[in-house]
C-alpha cells in the first residue's frame, strides 16, 4: 500500500510540474504551436534507476517531429521543475500503432490528405465488428467545419453539409456532393460526421469508398454472411459513402446499396455521397440508382477561385505561426496553382518544409525554385491579349480602346480593369504591360492596379466585375 501512496504522490507531483511547464511553453511558442504539439503530449512513466521521464504521443509523426525540435528545451524545463526528471523519452503512446493498424484495416486505405496535418489525425478507438464496420470509422479529426474555407464556389455544398448534420432532420435526402479531384468533397463527409456526433453524440456513423463498399460486400457473399451484411449496414444513422463513381460493374453490390437507401431513409436516418461526376454521369451504374443518388440535393463545388485559393493559404499558415510567409508568395501561389486545394496546400507544405530544414528564409524565390513540378503542373499561360480581349467583350467596348488615348470613362475603367488583371494574371513586369496598353508609363499602369485594388474593397459592383472576369479567364 505504502508502495502505492507513493507511485500516487509522484503522479501528482508529476502532472502539477506538467501544468506549469506547459503553461511557460504556451507563453514561449504561442497558442497554435503549443495546441498542435505540447497539448497532445501524456505523462508516462519515471525510471526511478535513470530518472528517465516518459512522454507520449498519439502518433509516430508528432512524436518525431516533438522529439527533433523540442527535446532539448521540454528535458531542461523538467530538470528545473523537478530534480527527480533527469532526462525526458519522447515515443508513441503504447497501443496507438496497433489501432491505428486496425483503422486502416476497416477502411481500407488511409484517410483523405487534402493538406490536414498528420500530426492531427489521432486516431478514434473503434470496436472492430464481424465485418470490419465500427460506430465511428475513419472521420479524421483534422476534418471539420472549422477547419473548411468557404467562397462563391463551395457554399452552397458546405452550407447543406452543415444543414446534414444538423440536429433537426434535413429537408433534403441524400446529399449528394459533386467536386473534382482535391476540391474539398472528403473534408465535408468528414465534417459532416463530427458534426453529427456532437449533435448525435450516441450516434452510429459509418464513412467508406463505394469501393471498399463493394469488397466487403463480396466478402460477405463469399462467406455467407449477407444478412449480417445487411443489418448491420442498415444499423447506421449516417452513411457517408465516398468516391460513388466507383460503384460499377457489380450488379449484386449495387442493388444491396439501392435496398439499403430506401431502408435508411425510410427511417429518417441520412445518407451523405460524393463523387467527382454528376449521377448522371456516372458509368455502369443502373438506373434505379442513379434516381436515388441525384433524388435529394446535388450540390456542385465548382474549382476554387484566386479568392478562395487566397483564403485557404492565409487559414493554413496559421498552424505554422510565428513562421511569416510574406504576402508575395501567398499571391504567387494563389495565382499560379489552381488545378486543386490538395495541390495548393501541398505546395505550401513543401515549401515551408523546405525553408525549416534548411534554415532559409521564405520568399517568392525560394517558391519559384522549389515547386518547380506542382508550377509546371498548373500553370496556364494567360496573356495580355487575352485579358483585354475578354474584358473589352465583358464591357462591350472596342478592342481598339486598349491602346487608344480616350480619357472617357466608359473606356478608361475597362482600360483598368485590364491592366489590373494583367498584373494579377501573368508575370509581366510594369513597363511591360504599359507597352501593352499603347506604350503607356509604368506609372500609369500601377495607379490603375492600385485603384482596382481600392475599388475592390468599397465598390460591390467592382468586386463582382473583377471576380466575373477572373473567372472566365481562368477556367
Amino acid at each position: 500500500m505504502r508502495d502505492d501512496t507513493i507511485e500516487d504522490s509522484e503522479a501528482v507531483n508529476l502532472a502539477a510540474d506538467w501544468a506549469d511547464i506547459s503553461q511557460g511553453l504556451r507563453k514561449d511558442l504561442g497558442h497554435q504551436l503549443h495546441s498542435q504539439w505540447i497539448k497532445p503530449i501524456q505523462l508516462g512513466p519515471r525510471c526511478p534507476q535513470t530518472g528517465t521521464l516518459e512522454l507520449y504521443l498519439p502518433t509516430e509523426f508528432s512524436a518525431n517531429w516533438v522529439r527533433d525540435r523540442f527535446a532539448d528545451r521540454l528535458a531542461l524545463a523538467w530538470k528545473i521543475a523537478s530534480a527527480e526528471v533527469r532526462a525526458v523519452n519522447i515515443s508513441v503512446l503504447p497501443g496507438r500503432r496497433q489501432v491505428a493498424e486496425l483503422r486502416l484495416h476497416t477502411d481500407g486505405r488511409r484517410p483523405a490528405n487534402d493538406g490536414a496535418d498528420p500530426a492531427m489525425r489521432a486516431v478514434a478507438a473503434d470496436t472492430i465488428g464481424a465485418l470490419g464496420f465500427t460506430a465511428s470509422v475513419g472521420l479524421d479529426p483534422a476534418l471539420t467545419f472549422a477547419a473548411f474555407v468557404t467562397g462563391e464556389a463551395n457554399v452552397l455544398a458546405a452550407n447543406a453539409a452543415q444543414r446534414m448534420a444538423m440536429a433537426e432532420k434535413p429537408q433534403f435526402a441524400p446529399l449528394y456532393l459533386k467536386a473534382a479531384t482535391g476540391q474539398g468533397k472528403t473534408h465535408l463527409l468528414h465534417a459532416i460526421g463530427h458534426a453529427f456526433l456532437l449533435a448525435h453524440p450516441r450516434a452510429r456513423i459509418f464513412y467508406c469508398s463505394a469501393e471498399r463498399f463493394m469488397v466487403e460486400f463480396v466478402q460477405a457473399l463469399k462467406t455467407k454472411q449477407t444478412l449480417e451484411f445487411k443489418a448491420r449496414l442498415r444499423s447506421f444513422d449516417l452513411l457517408l459513402v465516398d468516391d460513388i463513381q466507383f460503384i460499377i460493374g457489380k450488379e449484386s453490390a449495387q442493388e444491396e446499396l439501392l435496398y439499403t437507401i430506401d431502408a435508411l431513409l425510410a427511417e429518417g436516418k441520412r445518407l451523405v455521397f460524393a463523387a467527382d461526376r454528376a449521377p448522371q454521369a456516372l458509368d455502369g451504374v443502373e438506373p434505379r440508382l442513379l434516381s436515388r443518388l441525384s433524388m435529394g440535393l446535388v450540390a456542385d463545388m465548382a474549382a476554387a477561385d484566386i479568392e478562395l485559393r487566397r483564403k485557404i493559404l492565409e487559414a493554413k499558415l496559421v498552424r505554422f505561426a510565428p513562421l511569416e510567409v510574406p504576402a508575395d508568395v501567398i499571391d504567387f501561389l494563389a495565382r499560379t496553382v489552381t488545378r486543386n486545394v490538395r495541390e495548393l496546400v501541398g505546395g505550401l507544405n513543401k515549401l515551408i518544409a523546405y525553408a525549416q530544414l534548411t534554415g532559409q528564409e521564405v520568399c517568392l524565390q525560394l517558391a519559384e525554385e522549389q515547386l518547380t513540378d506542382i508550377l509546371s503542373a498548373n500553370r496556364k499561360r494567360i496573356t495580355i491579349d487575352e485579358i483585354q480581349r475578354t474584358v473589352c467583350q465583358f464591357y462591350r467596348i472596342d478592342r481598339a480602346e486598349m491602346s487608344s488615348k480616350r480619357r472617357a470613362r466608359a473606356v478608361v475603367r475597362p482600360r483598368q480593369v485590364a491592366m489590373y488583371l494583367a498584373k494579377v494574371l501573368t508575370p509581366r513586369s510594369y513597363p511591360e504591360i504599359g507597352r501593352k496598353f499603347g506604350g503607356r508609363d509604368h506609372s500609369t499602369v500601377i495607379h490603375a492596379v492600385r485603384l482596382i485594388e481600392d475599388l475592390r474593397t468599397r465598390d460591390a459592383d467592382m468586386d463582382g466585375d473583377v471576380r466575373s472576369l477572373l473567372r472566365q479567364l481562368e477556367s
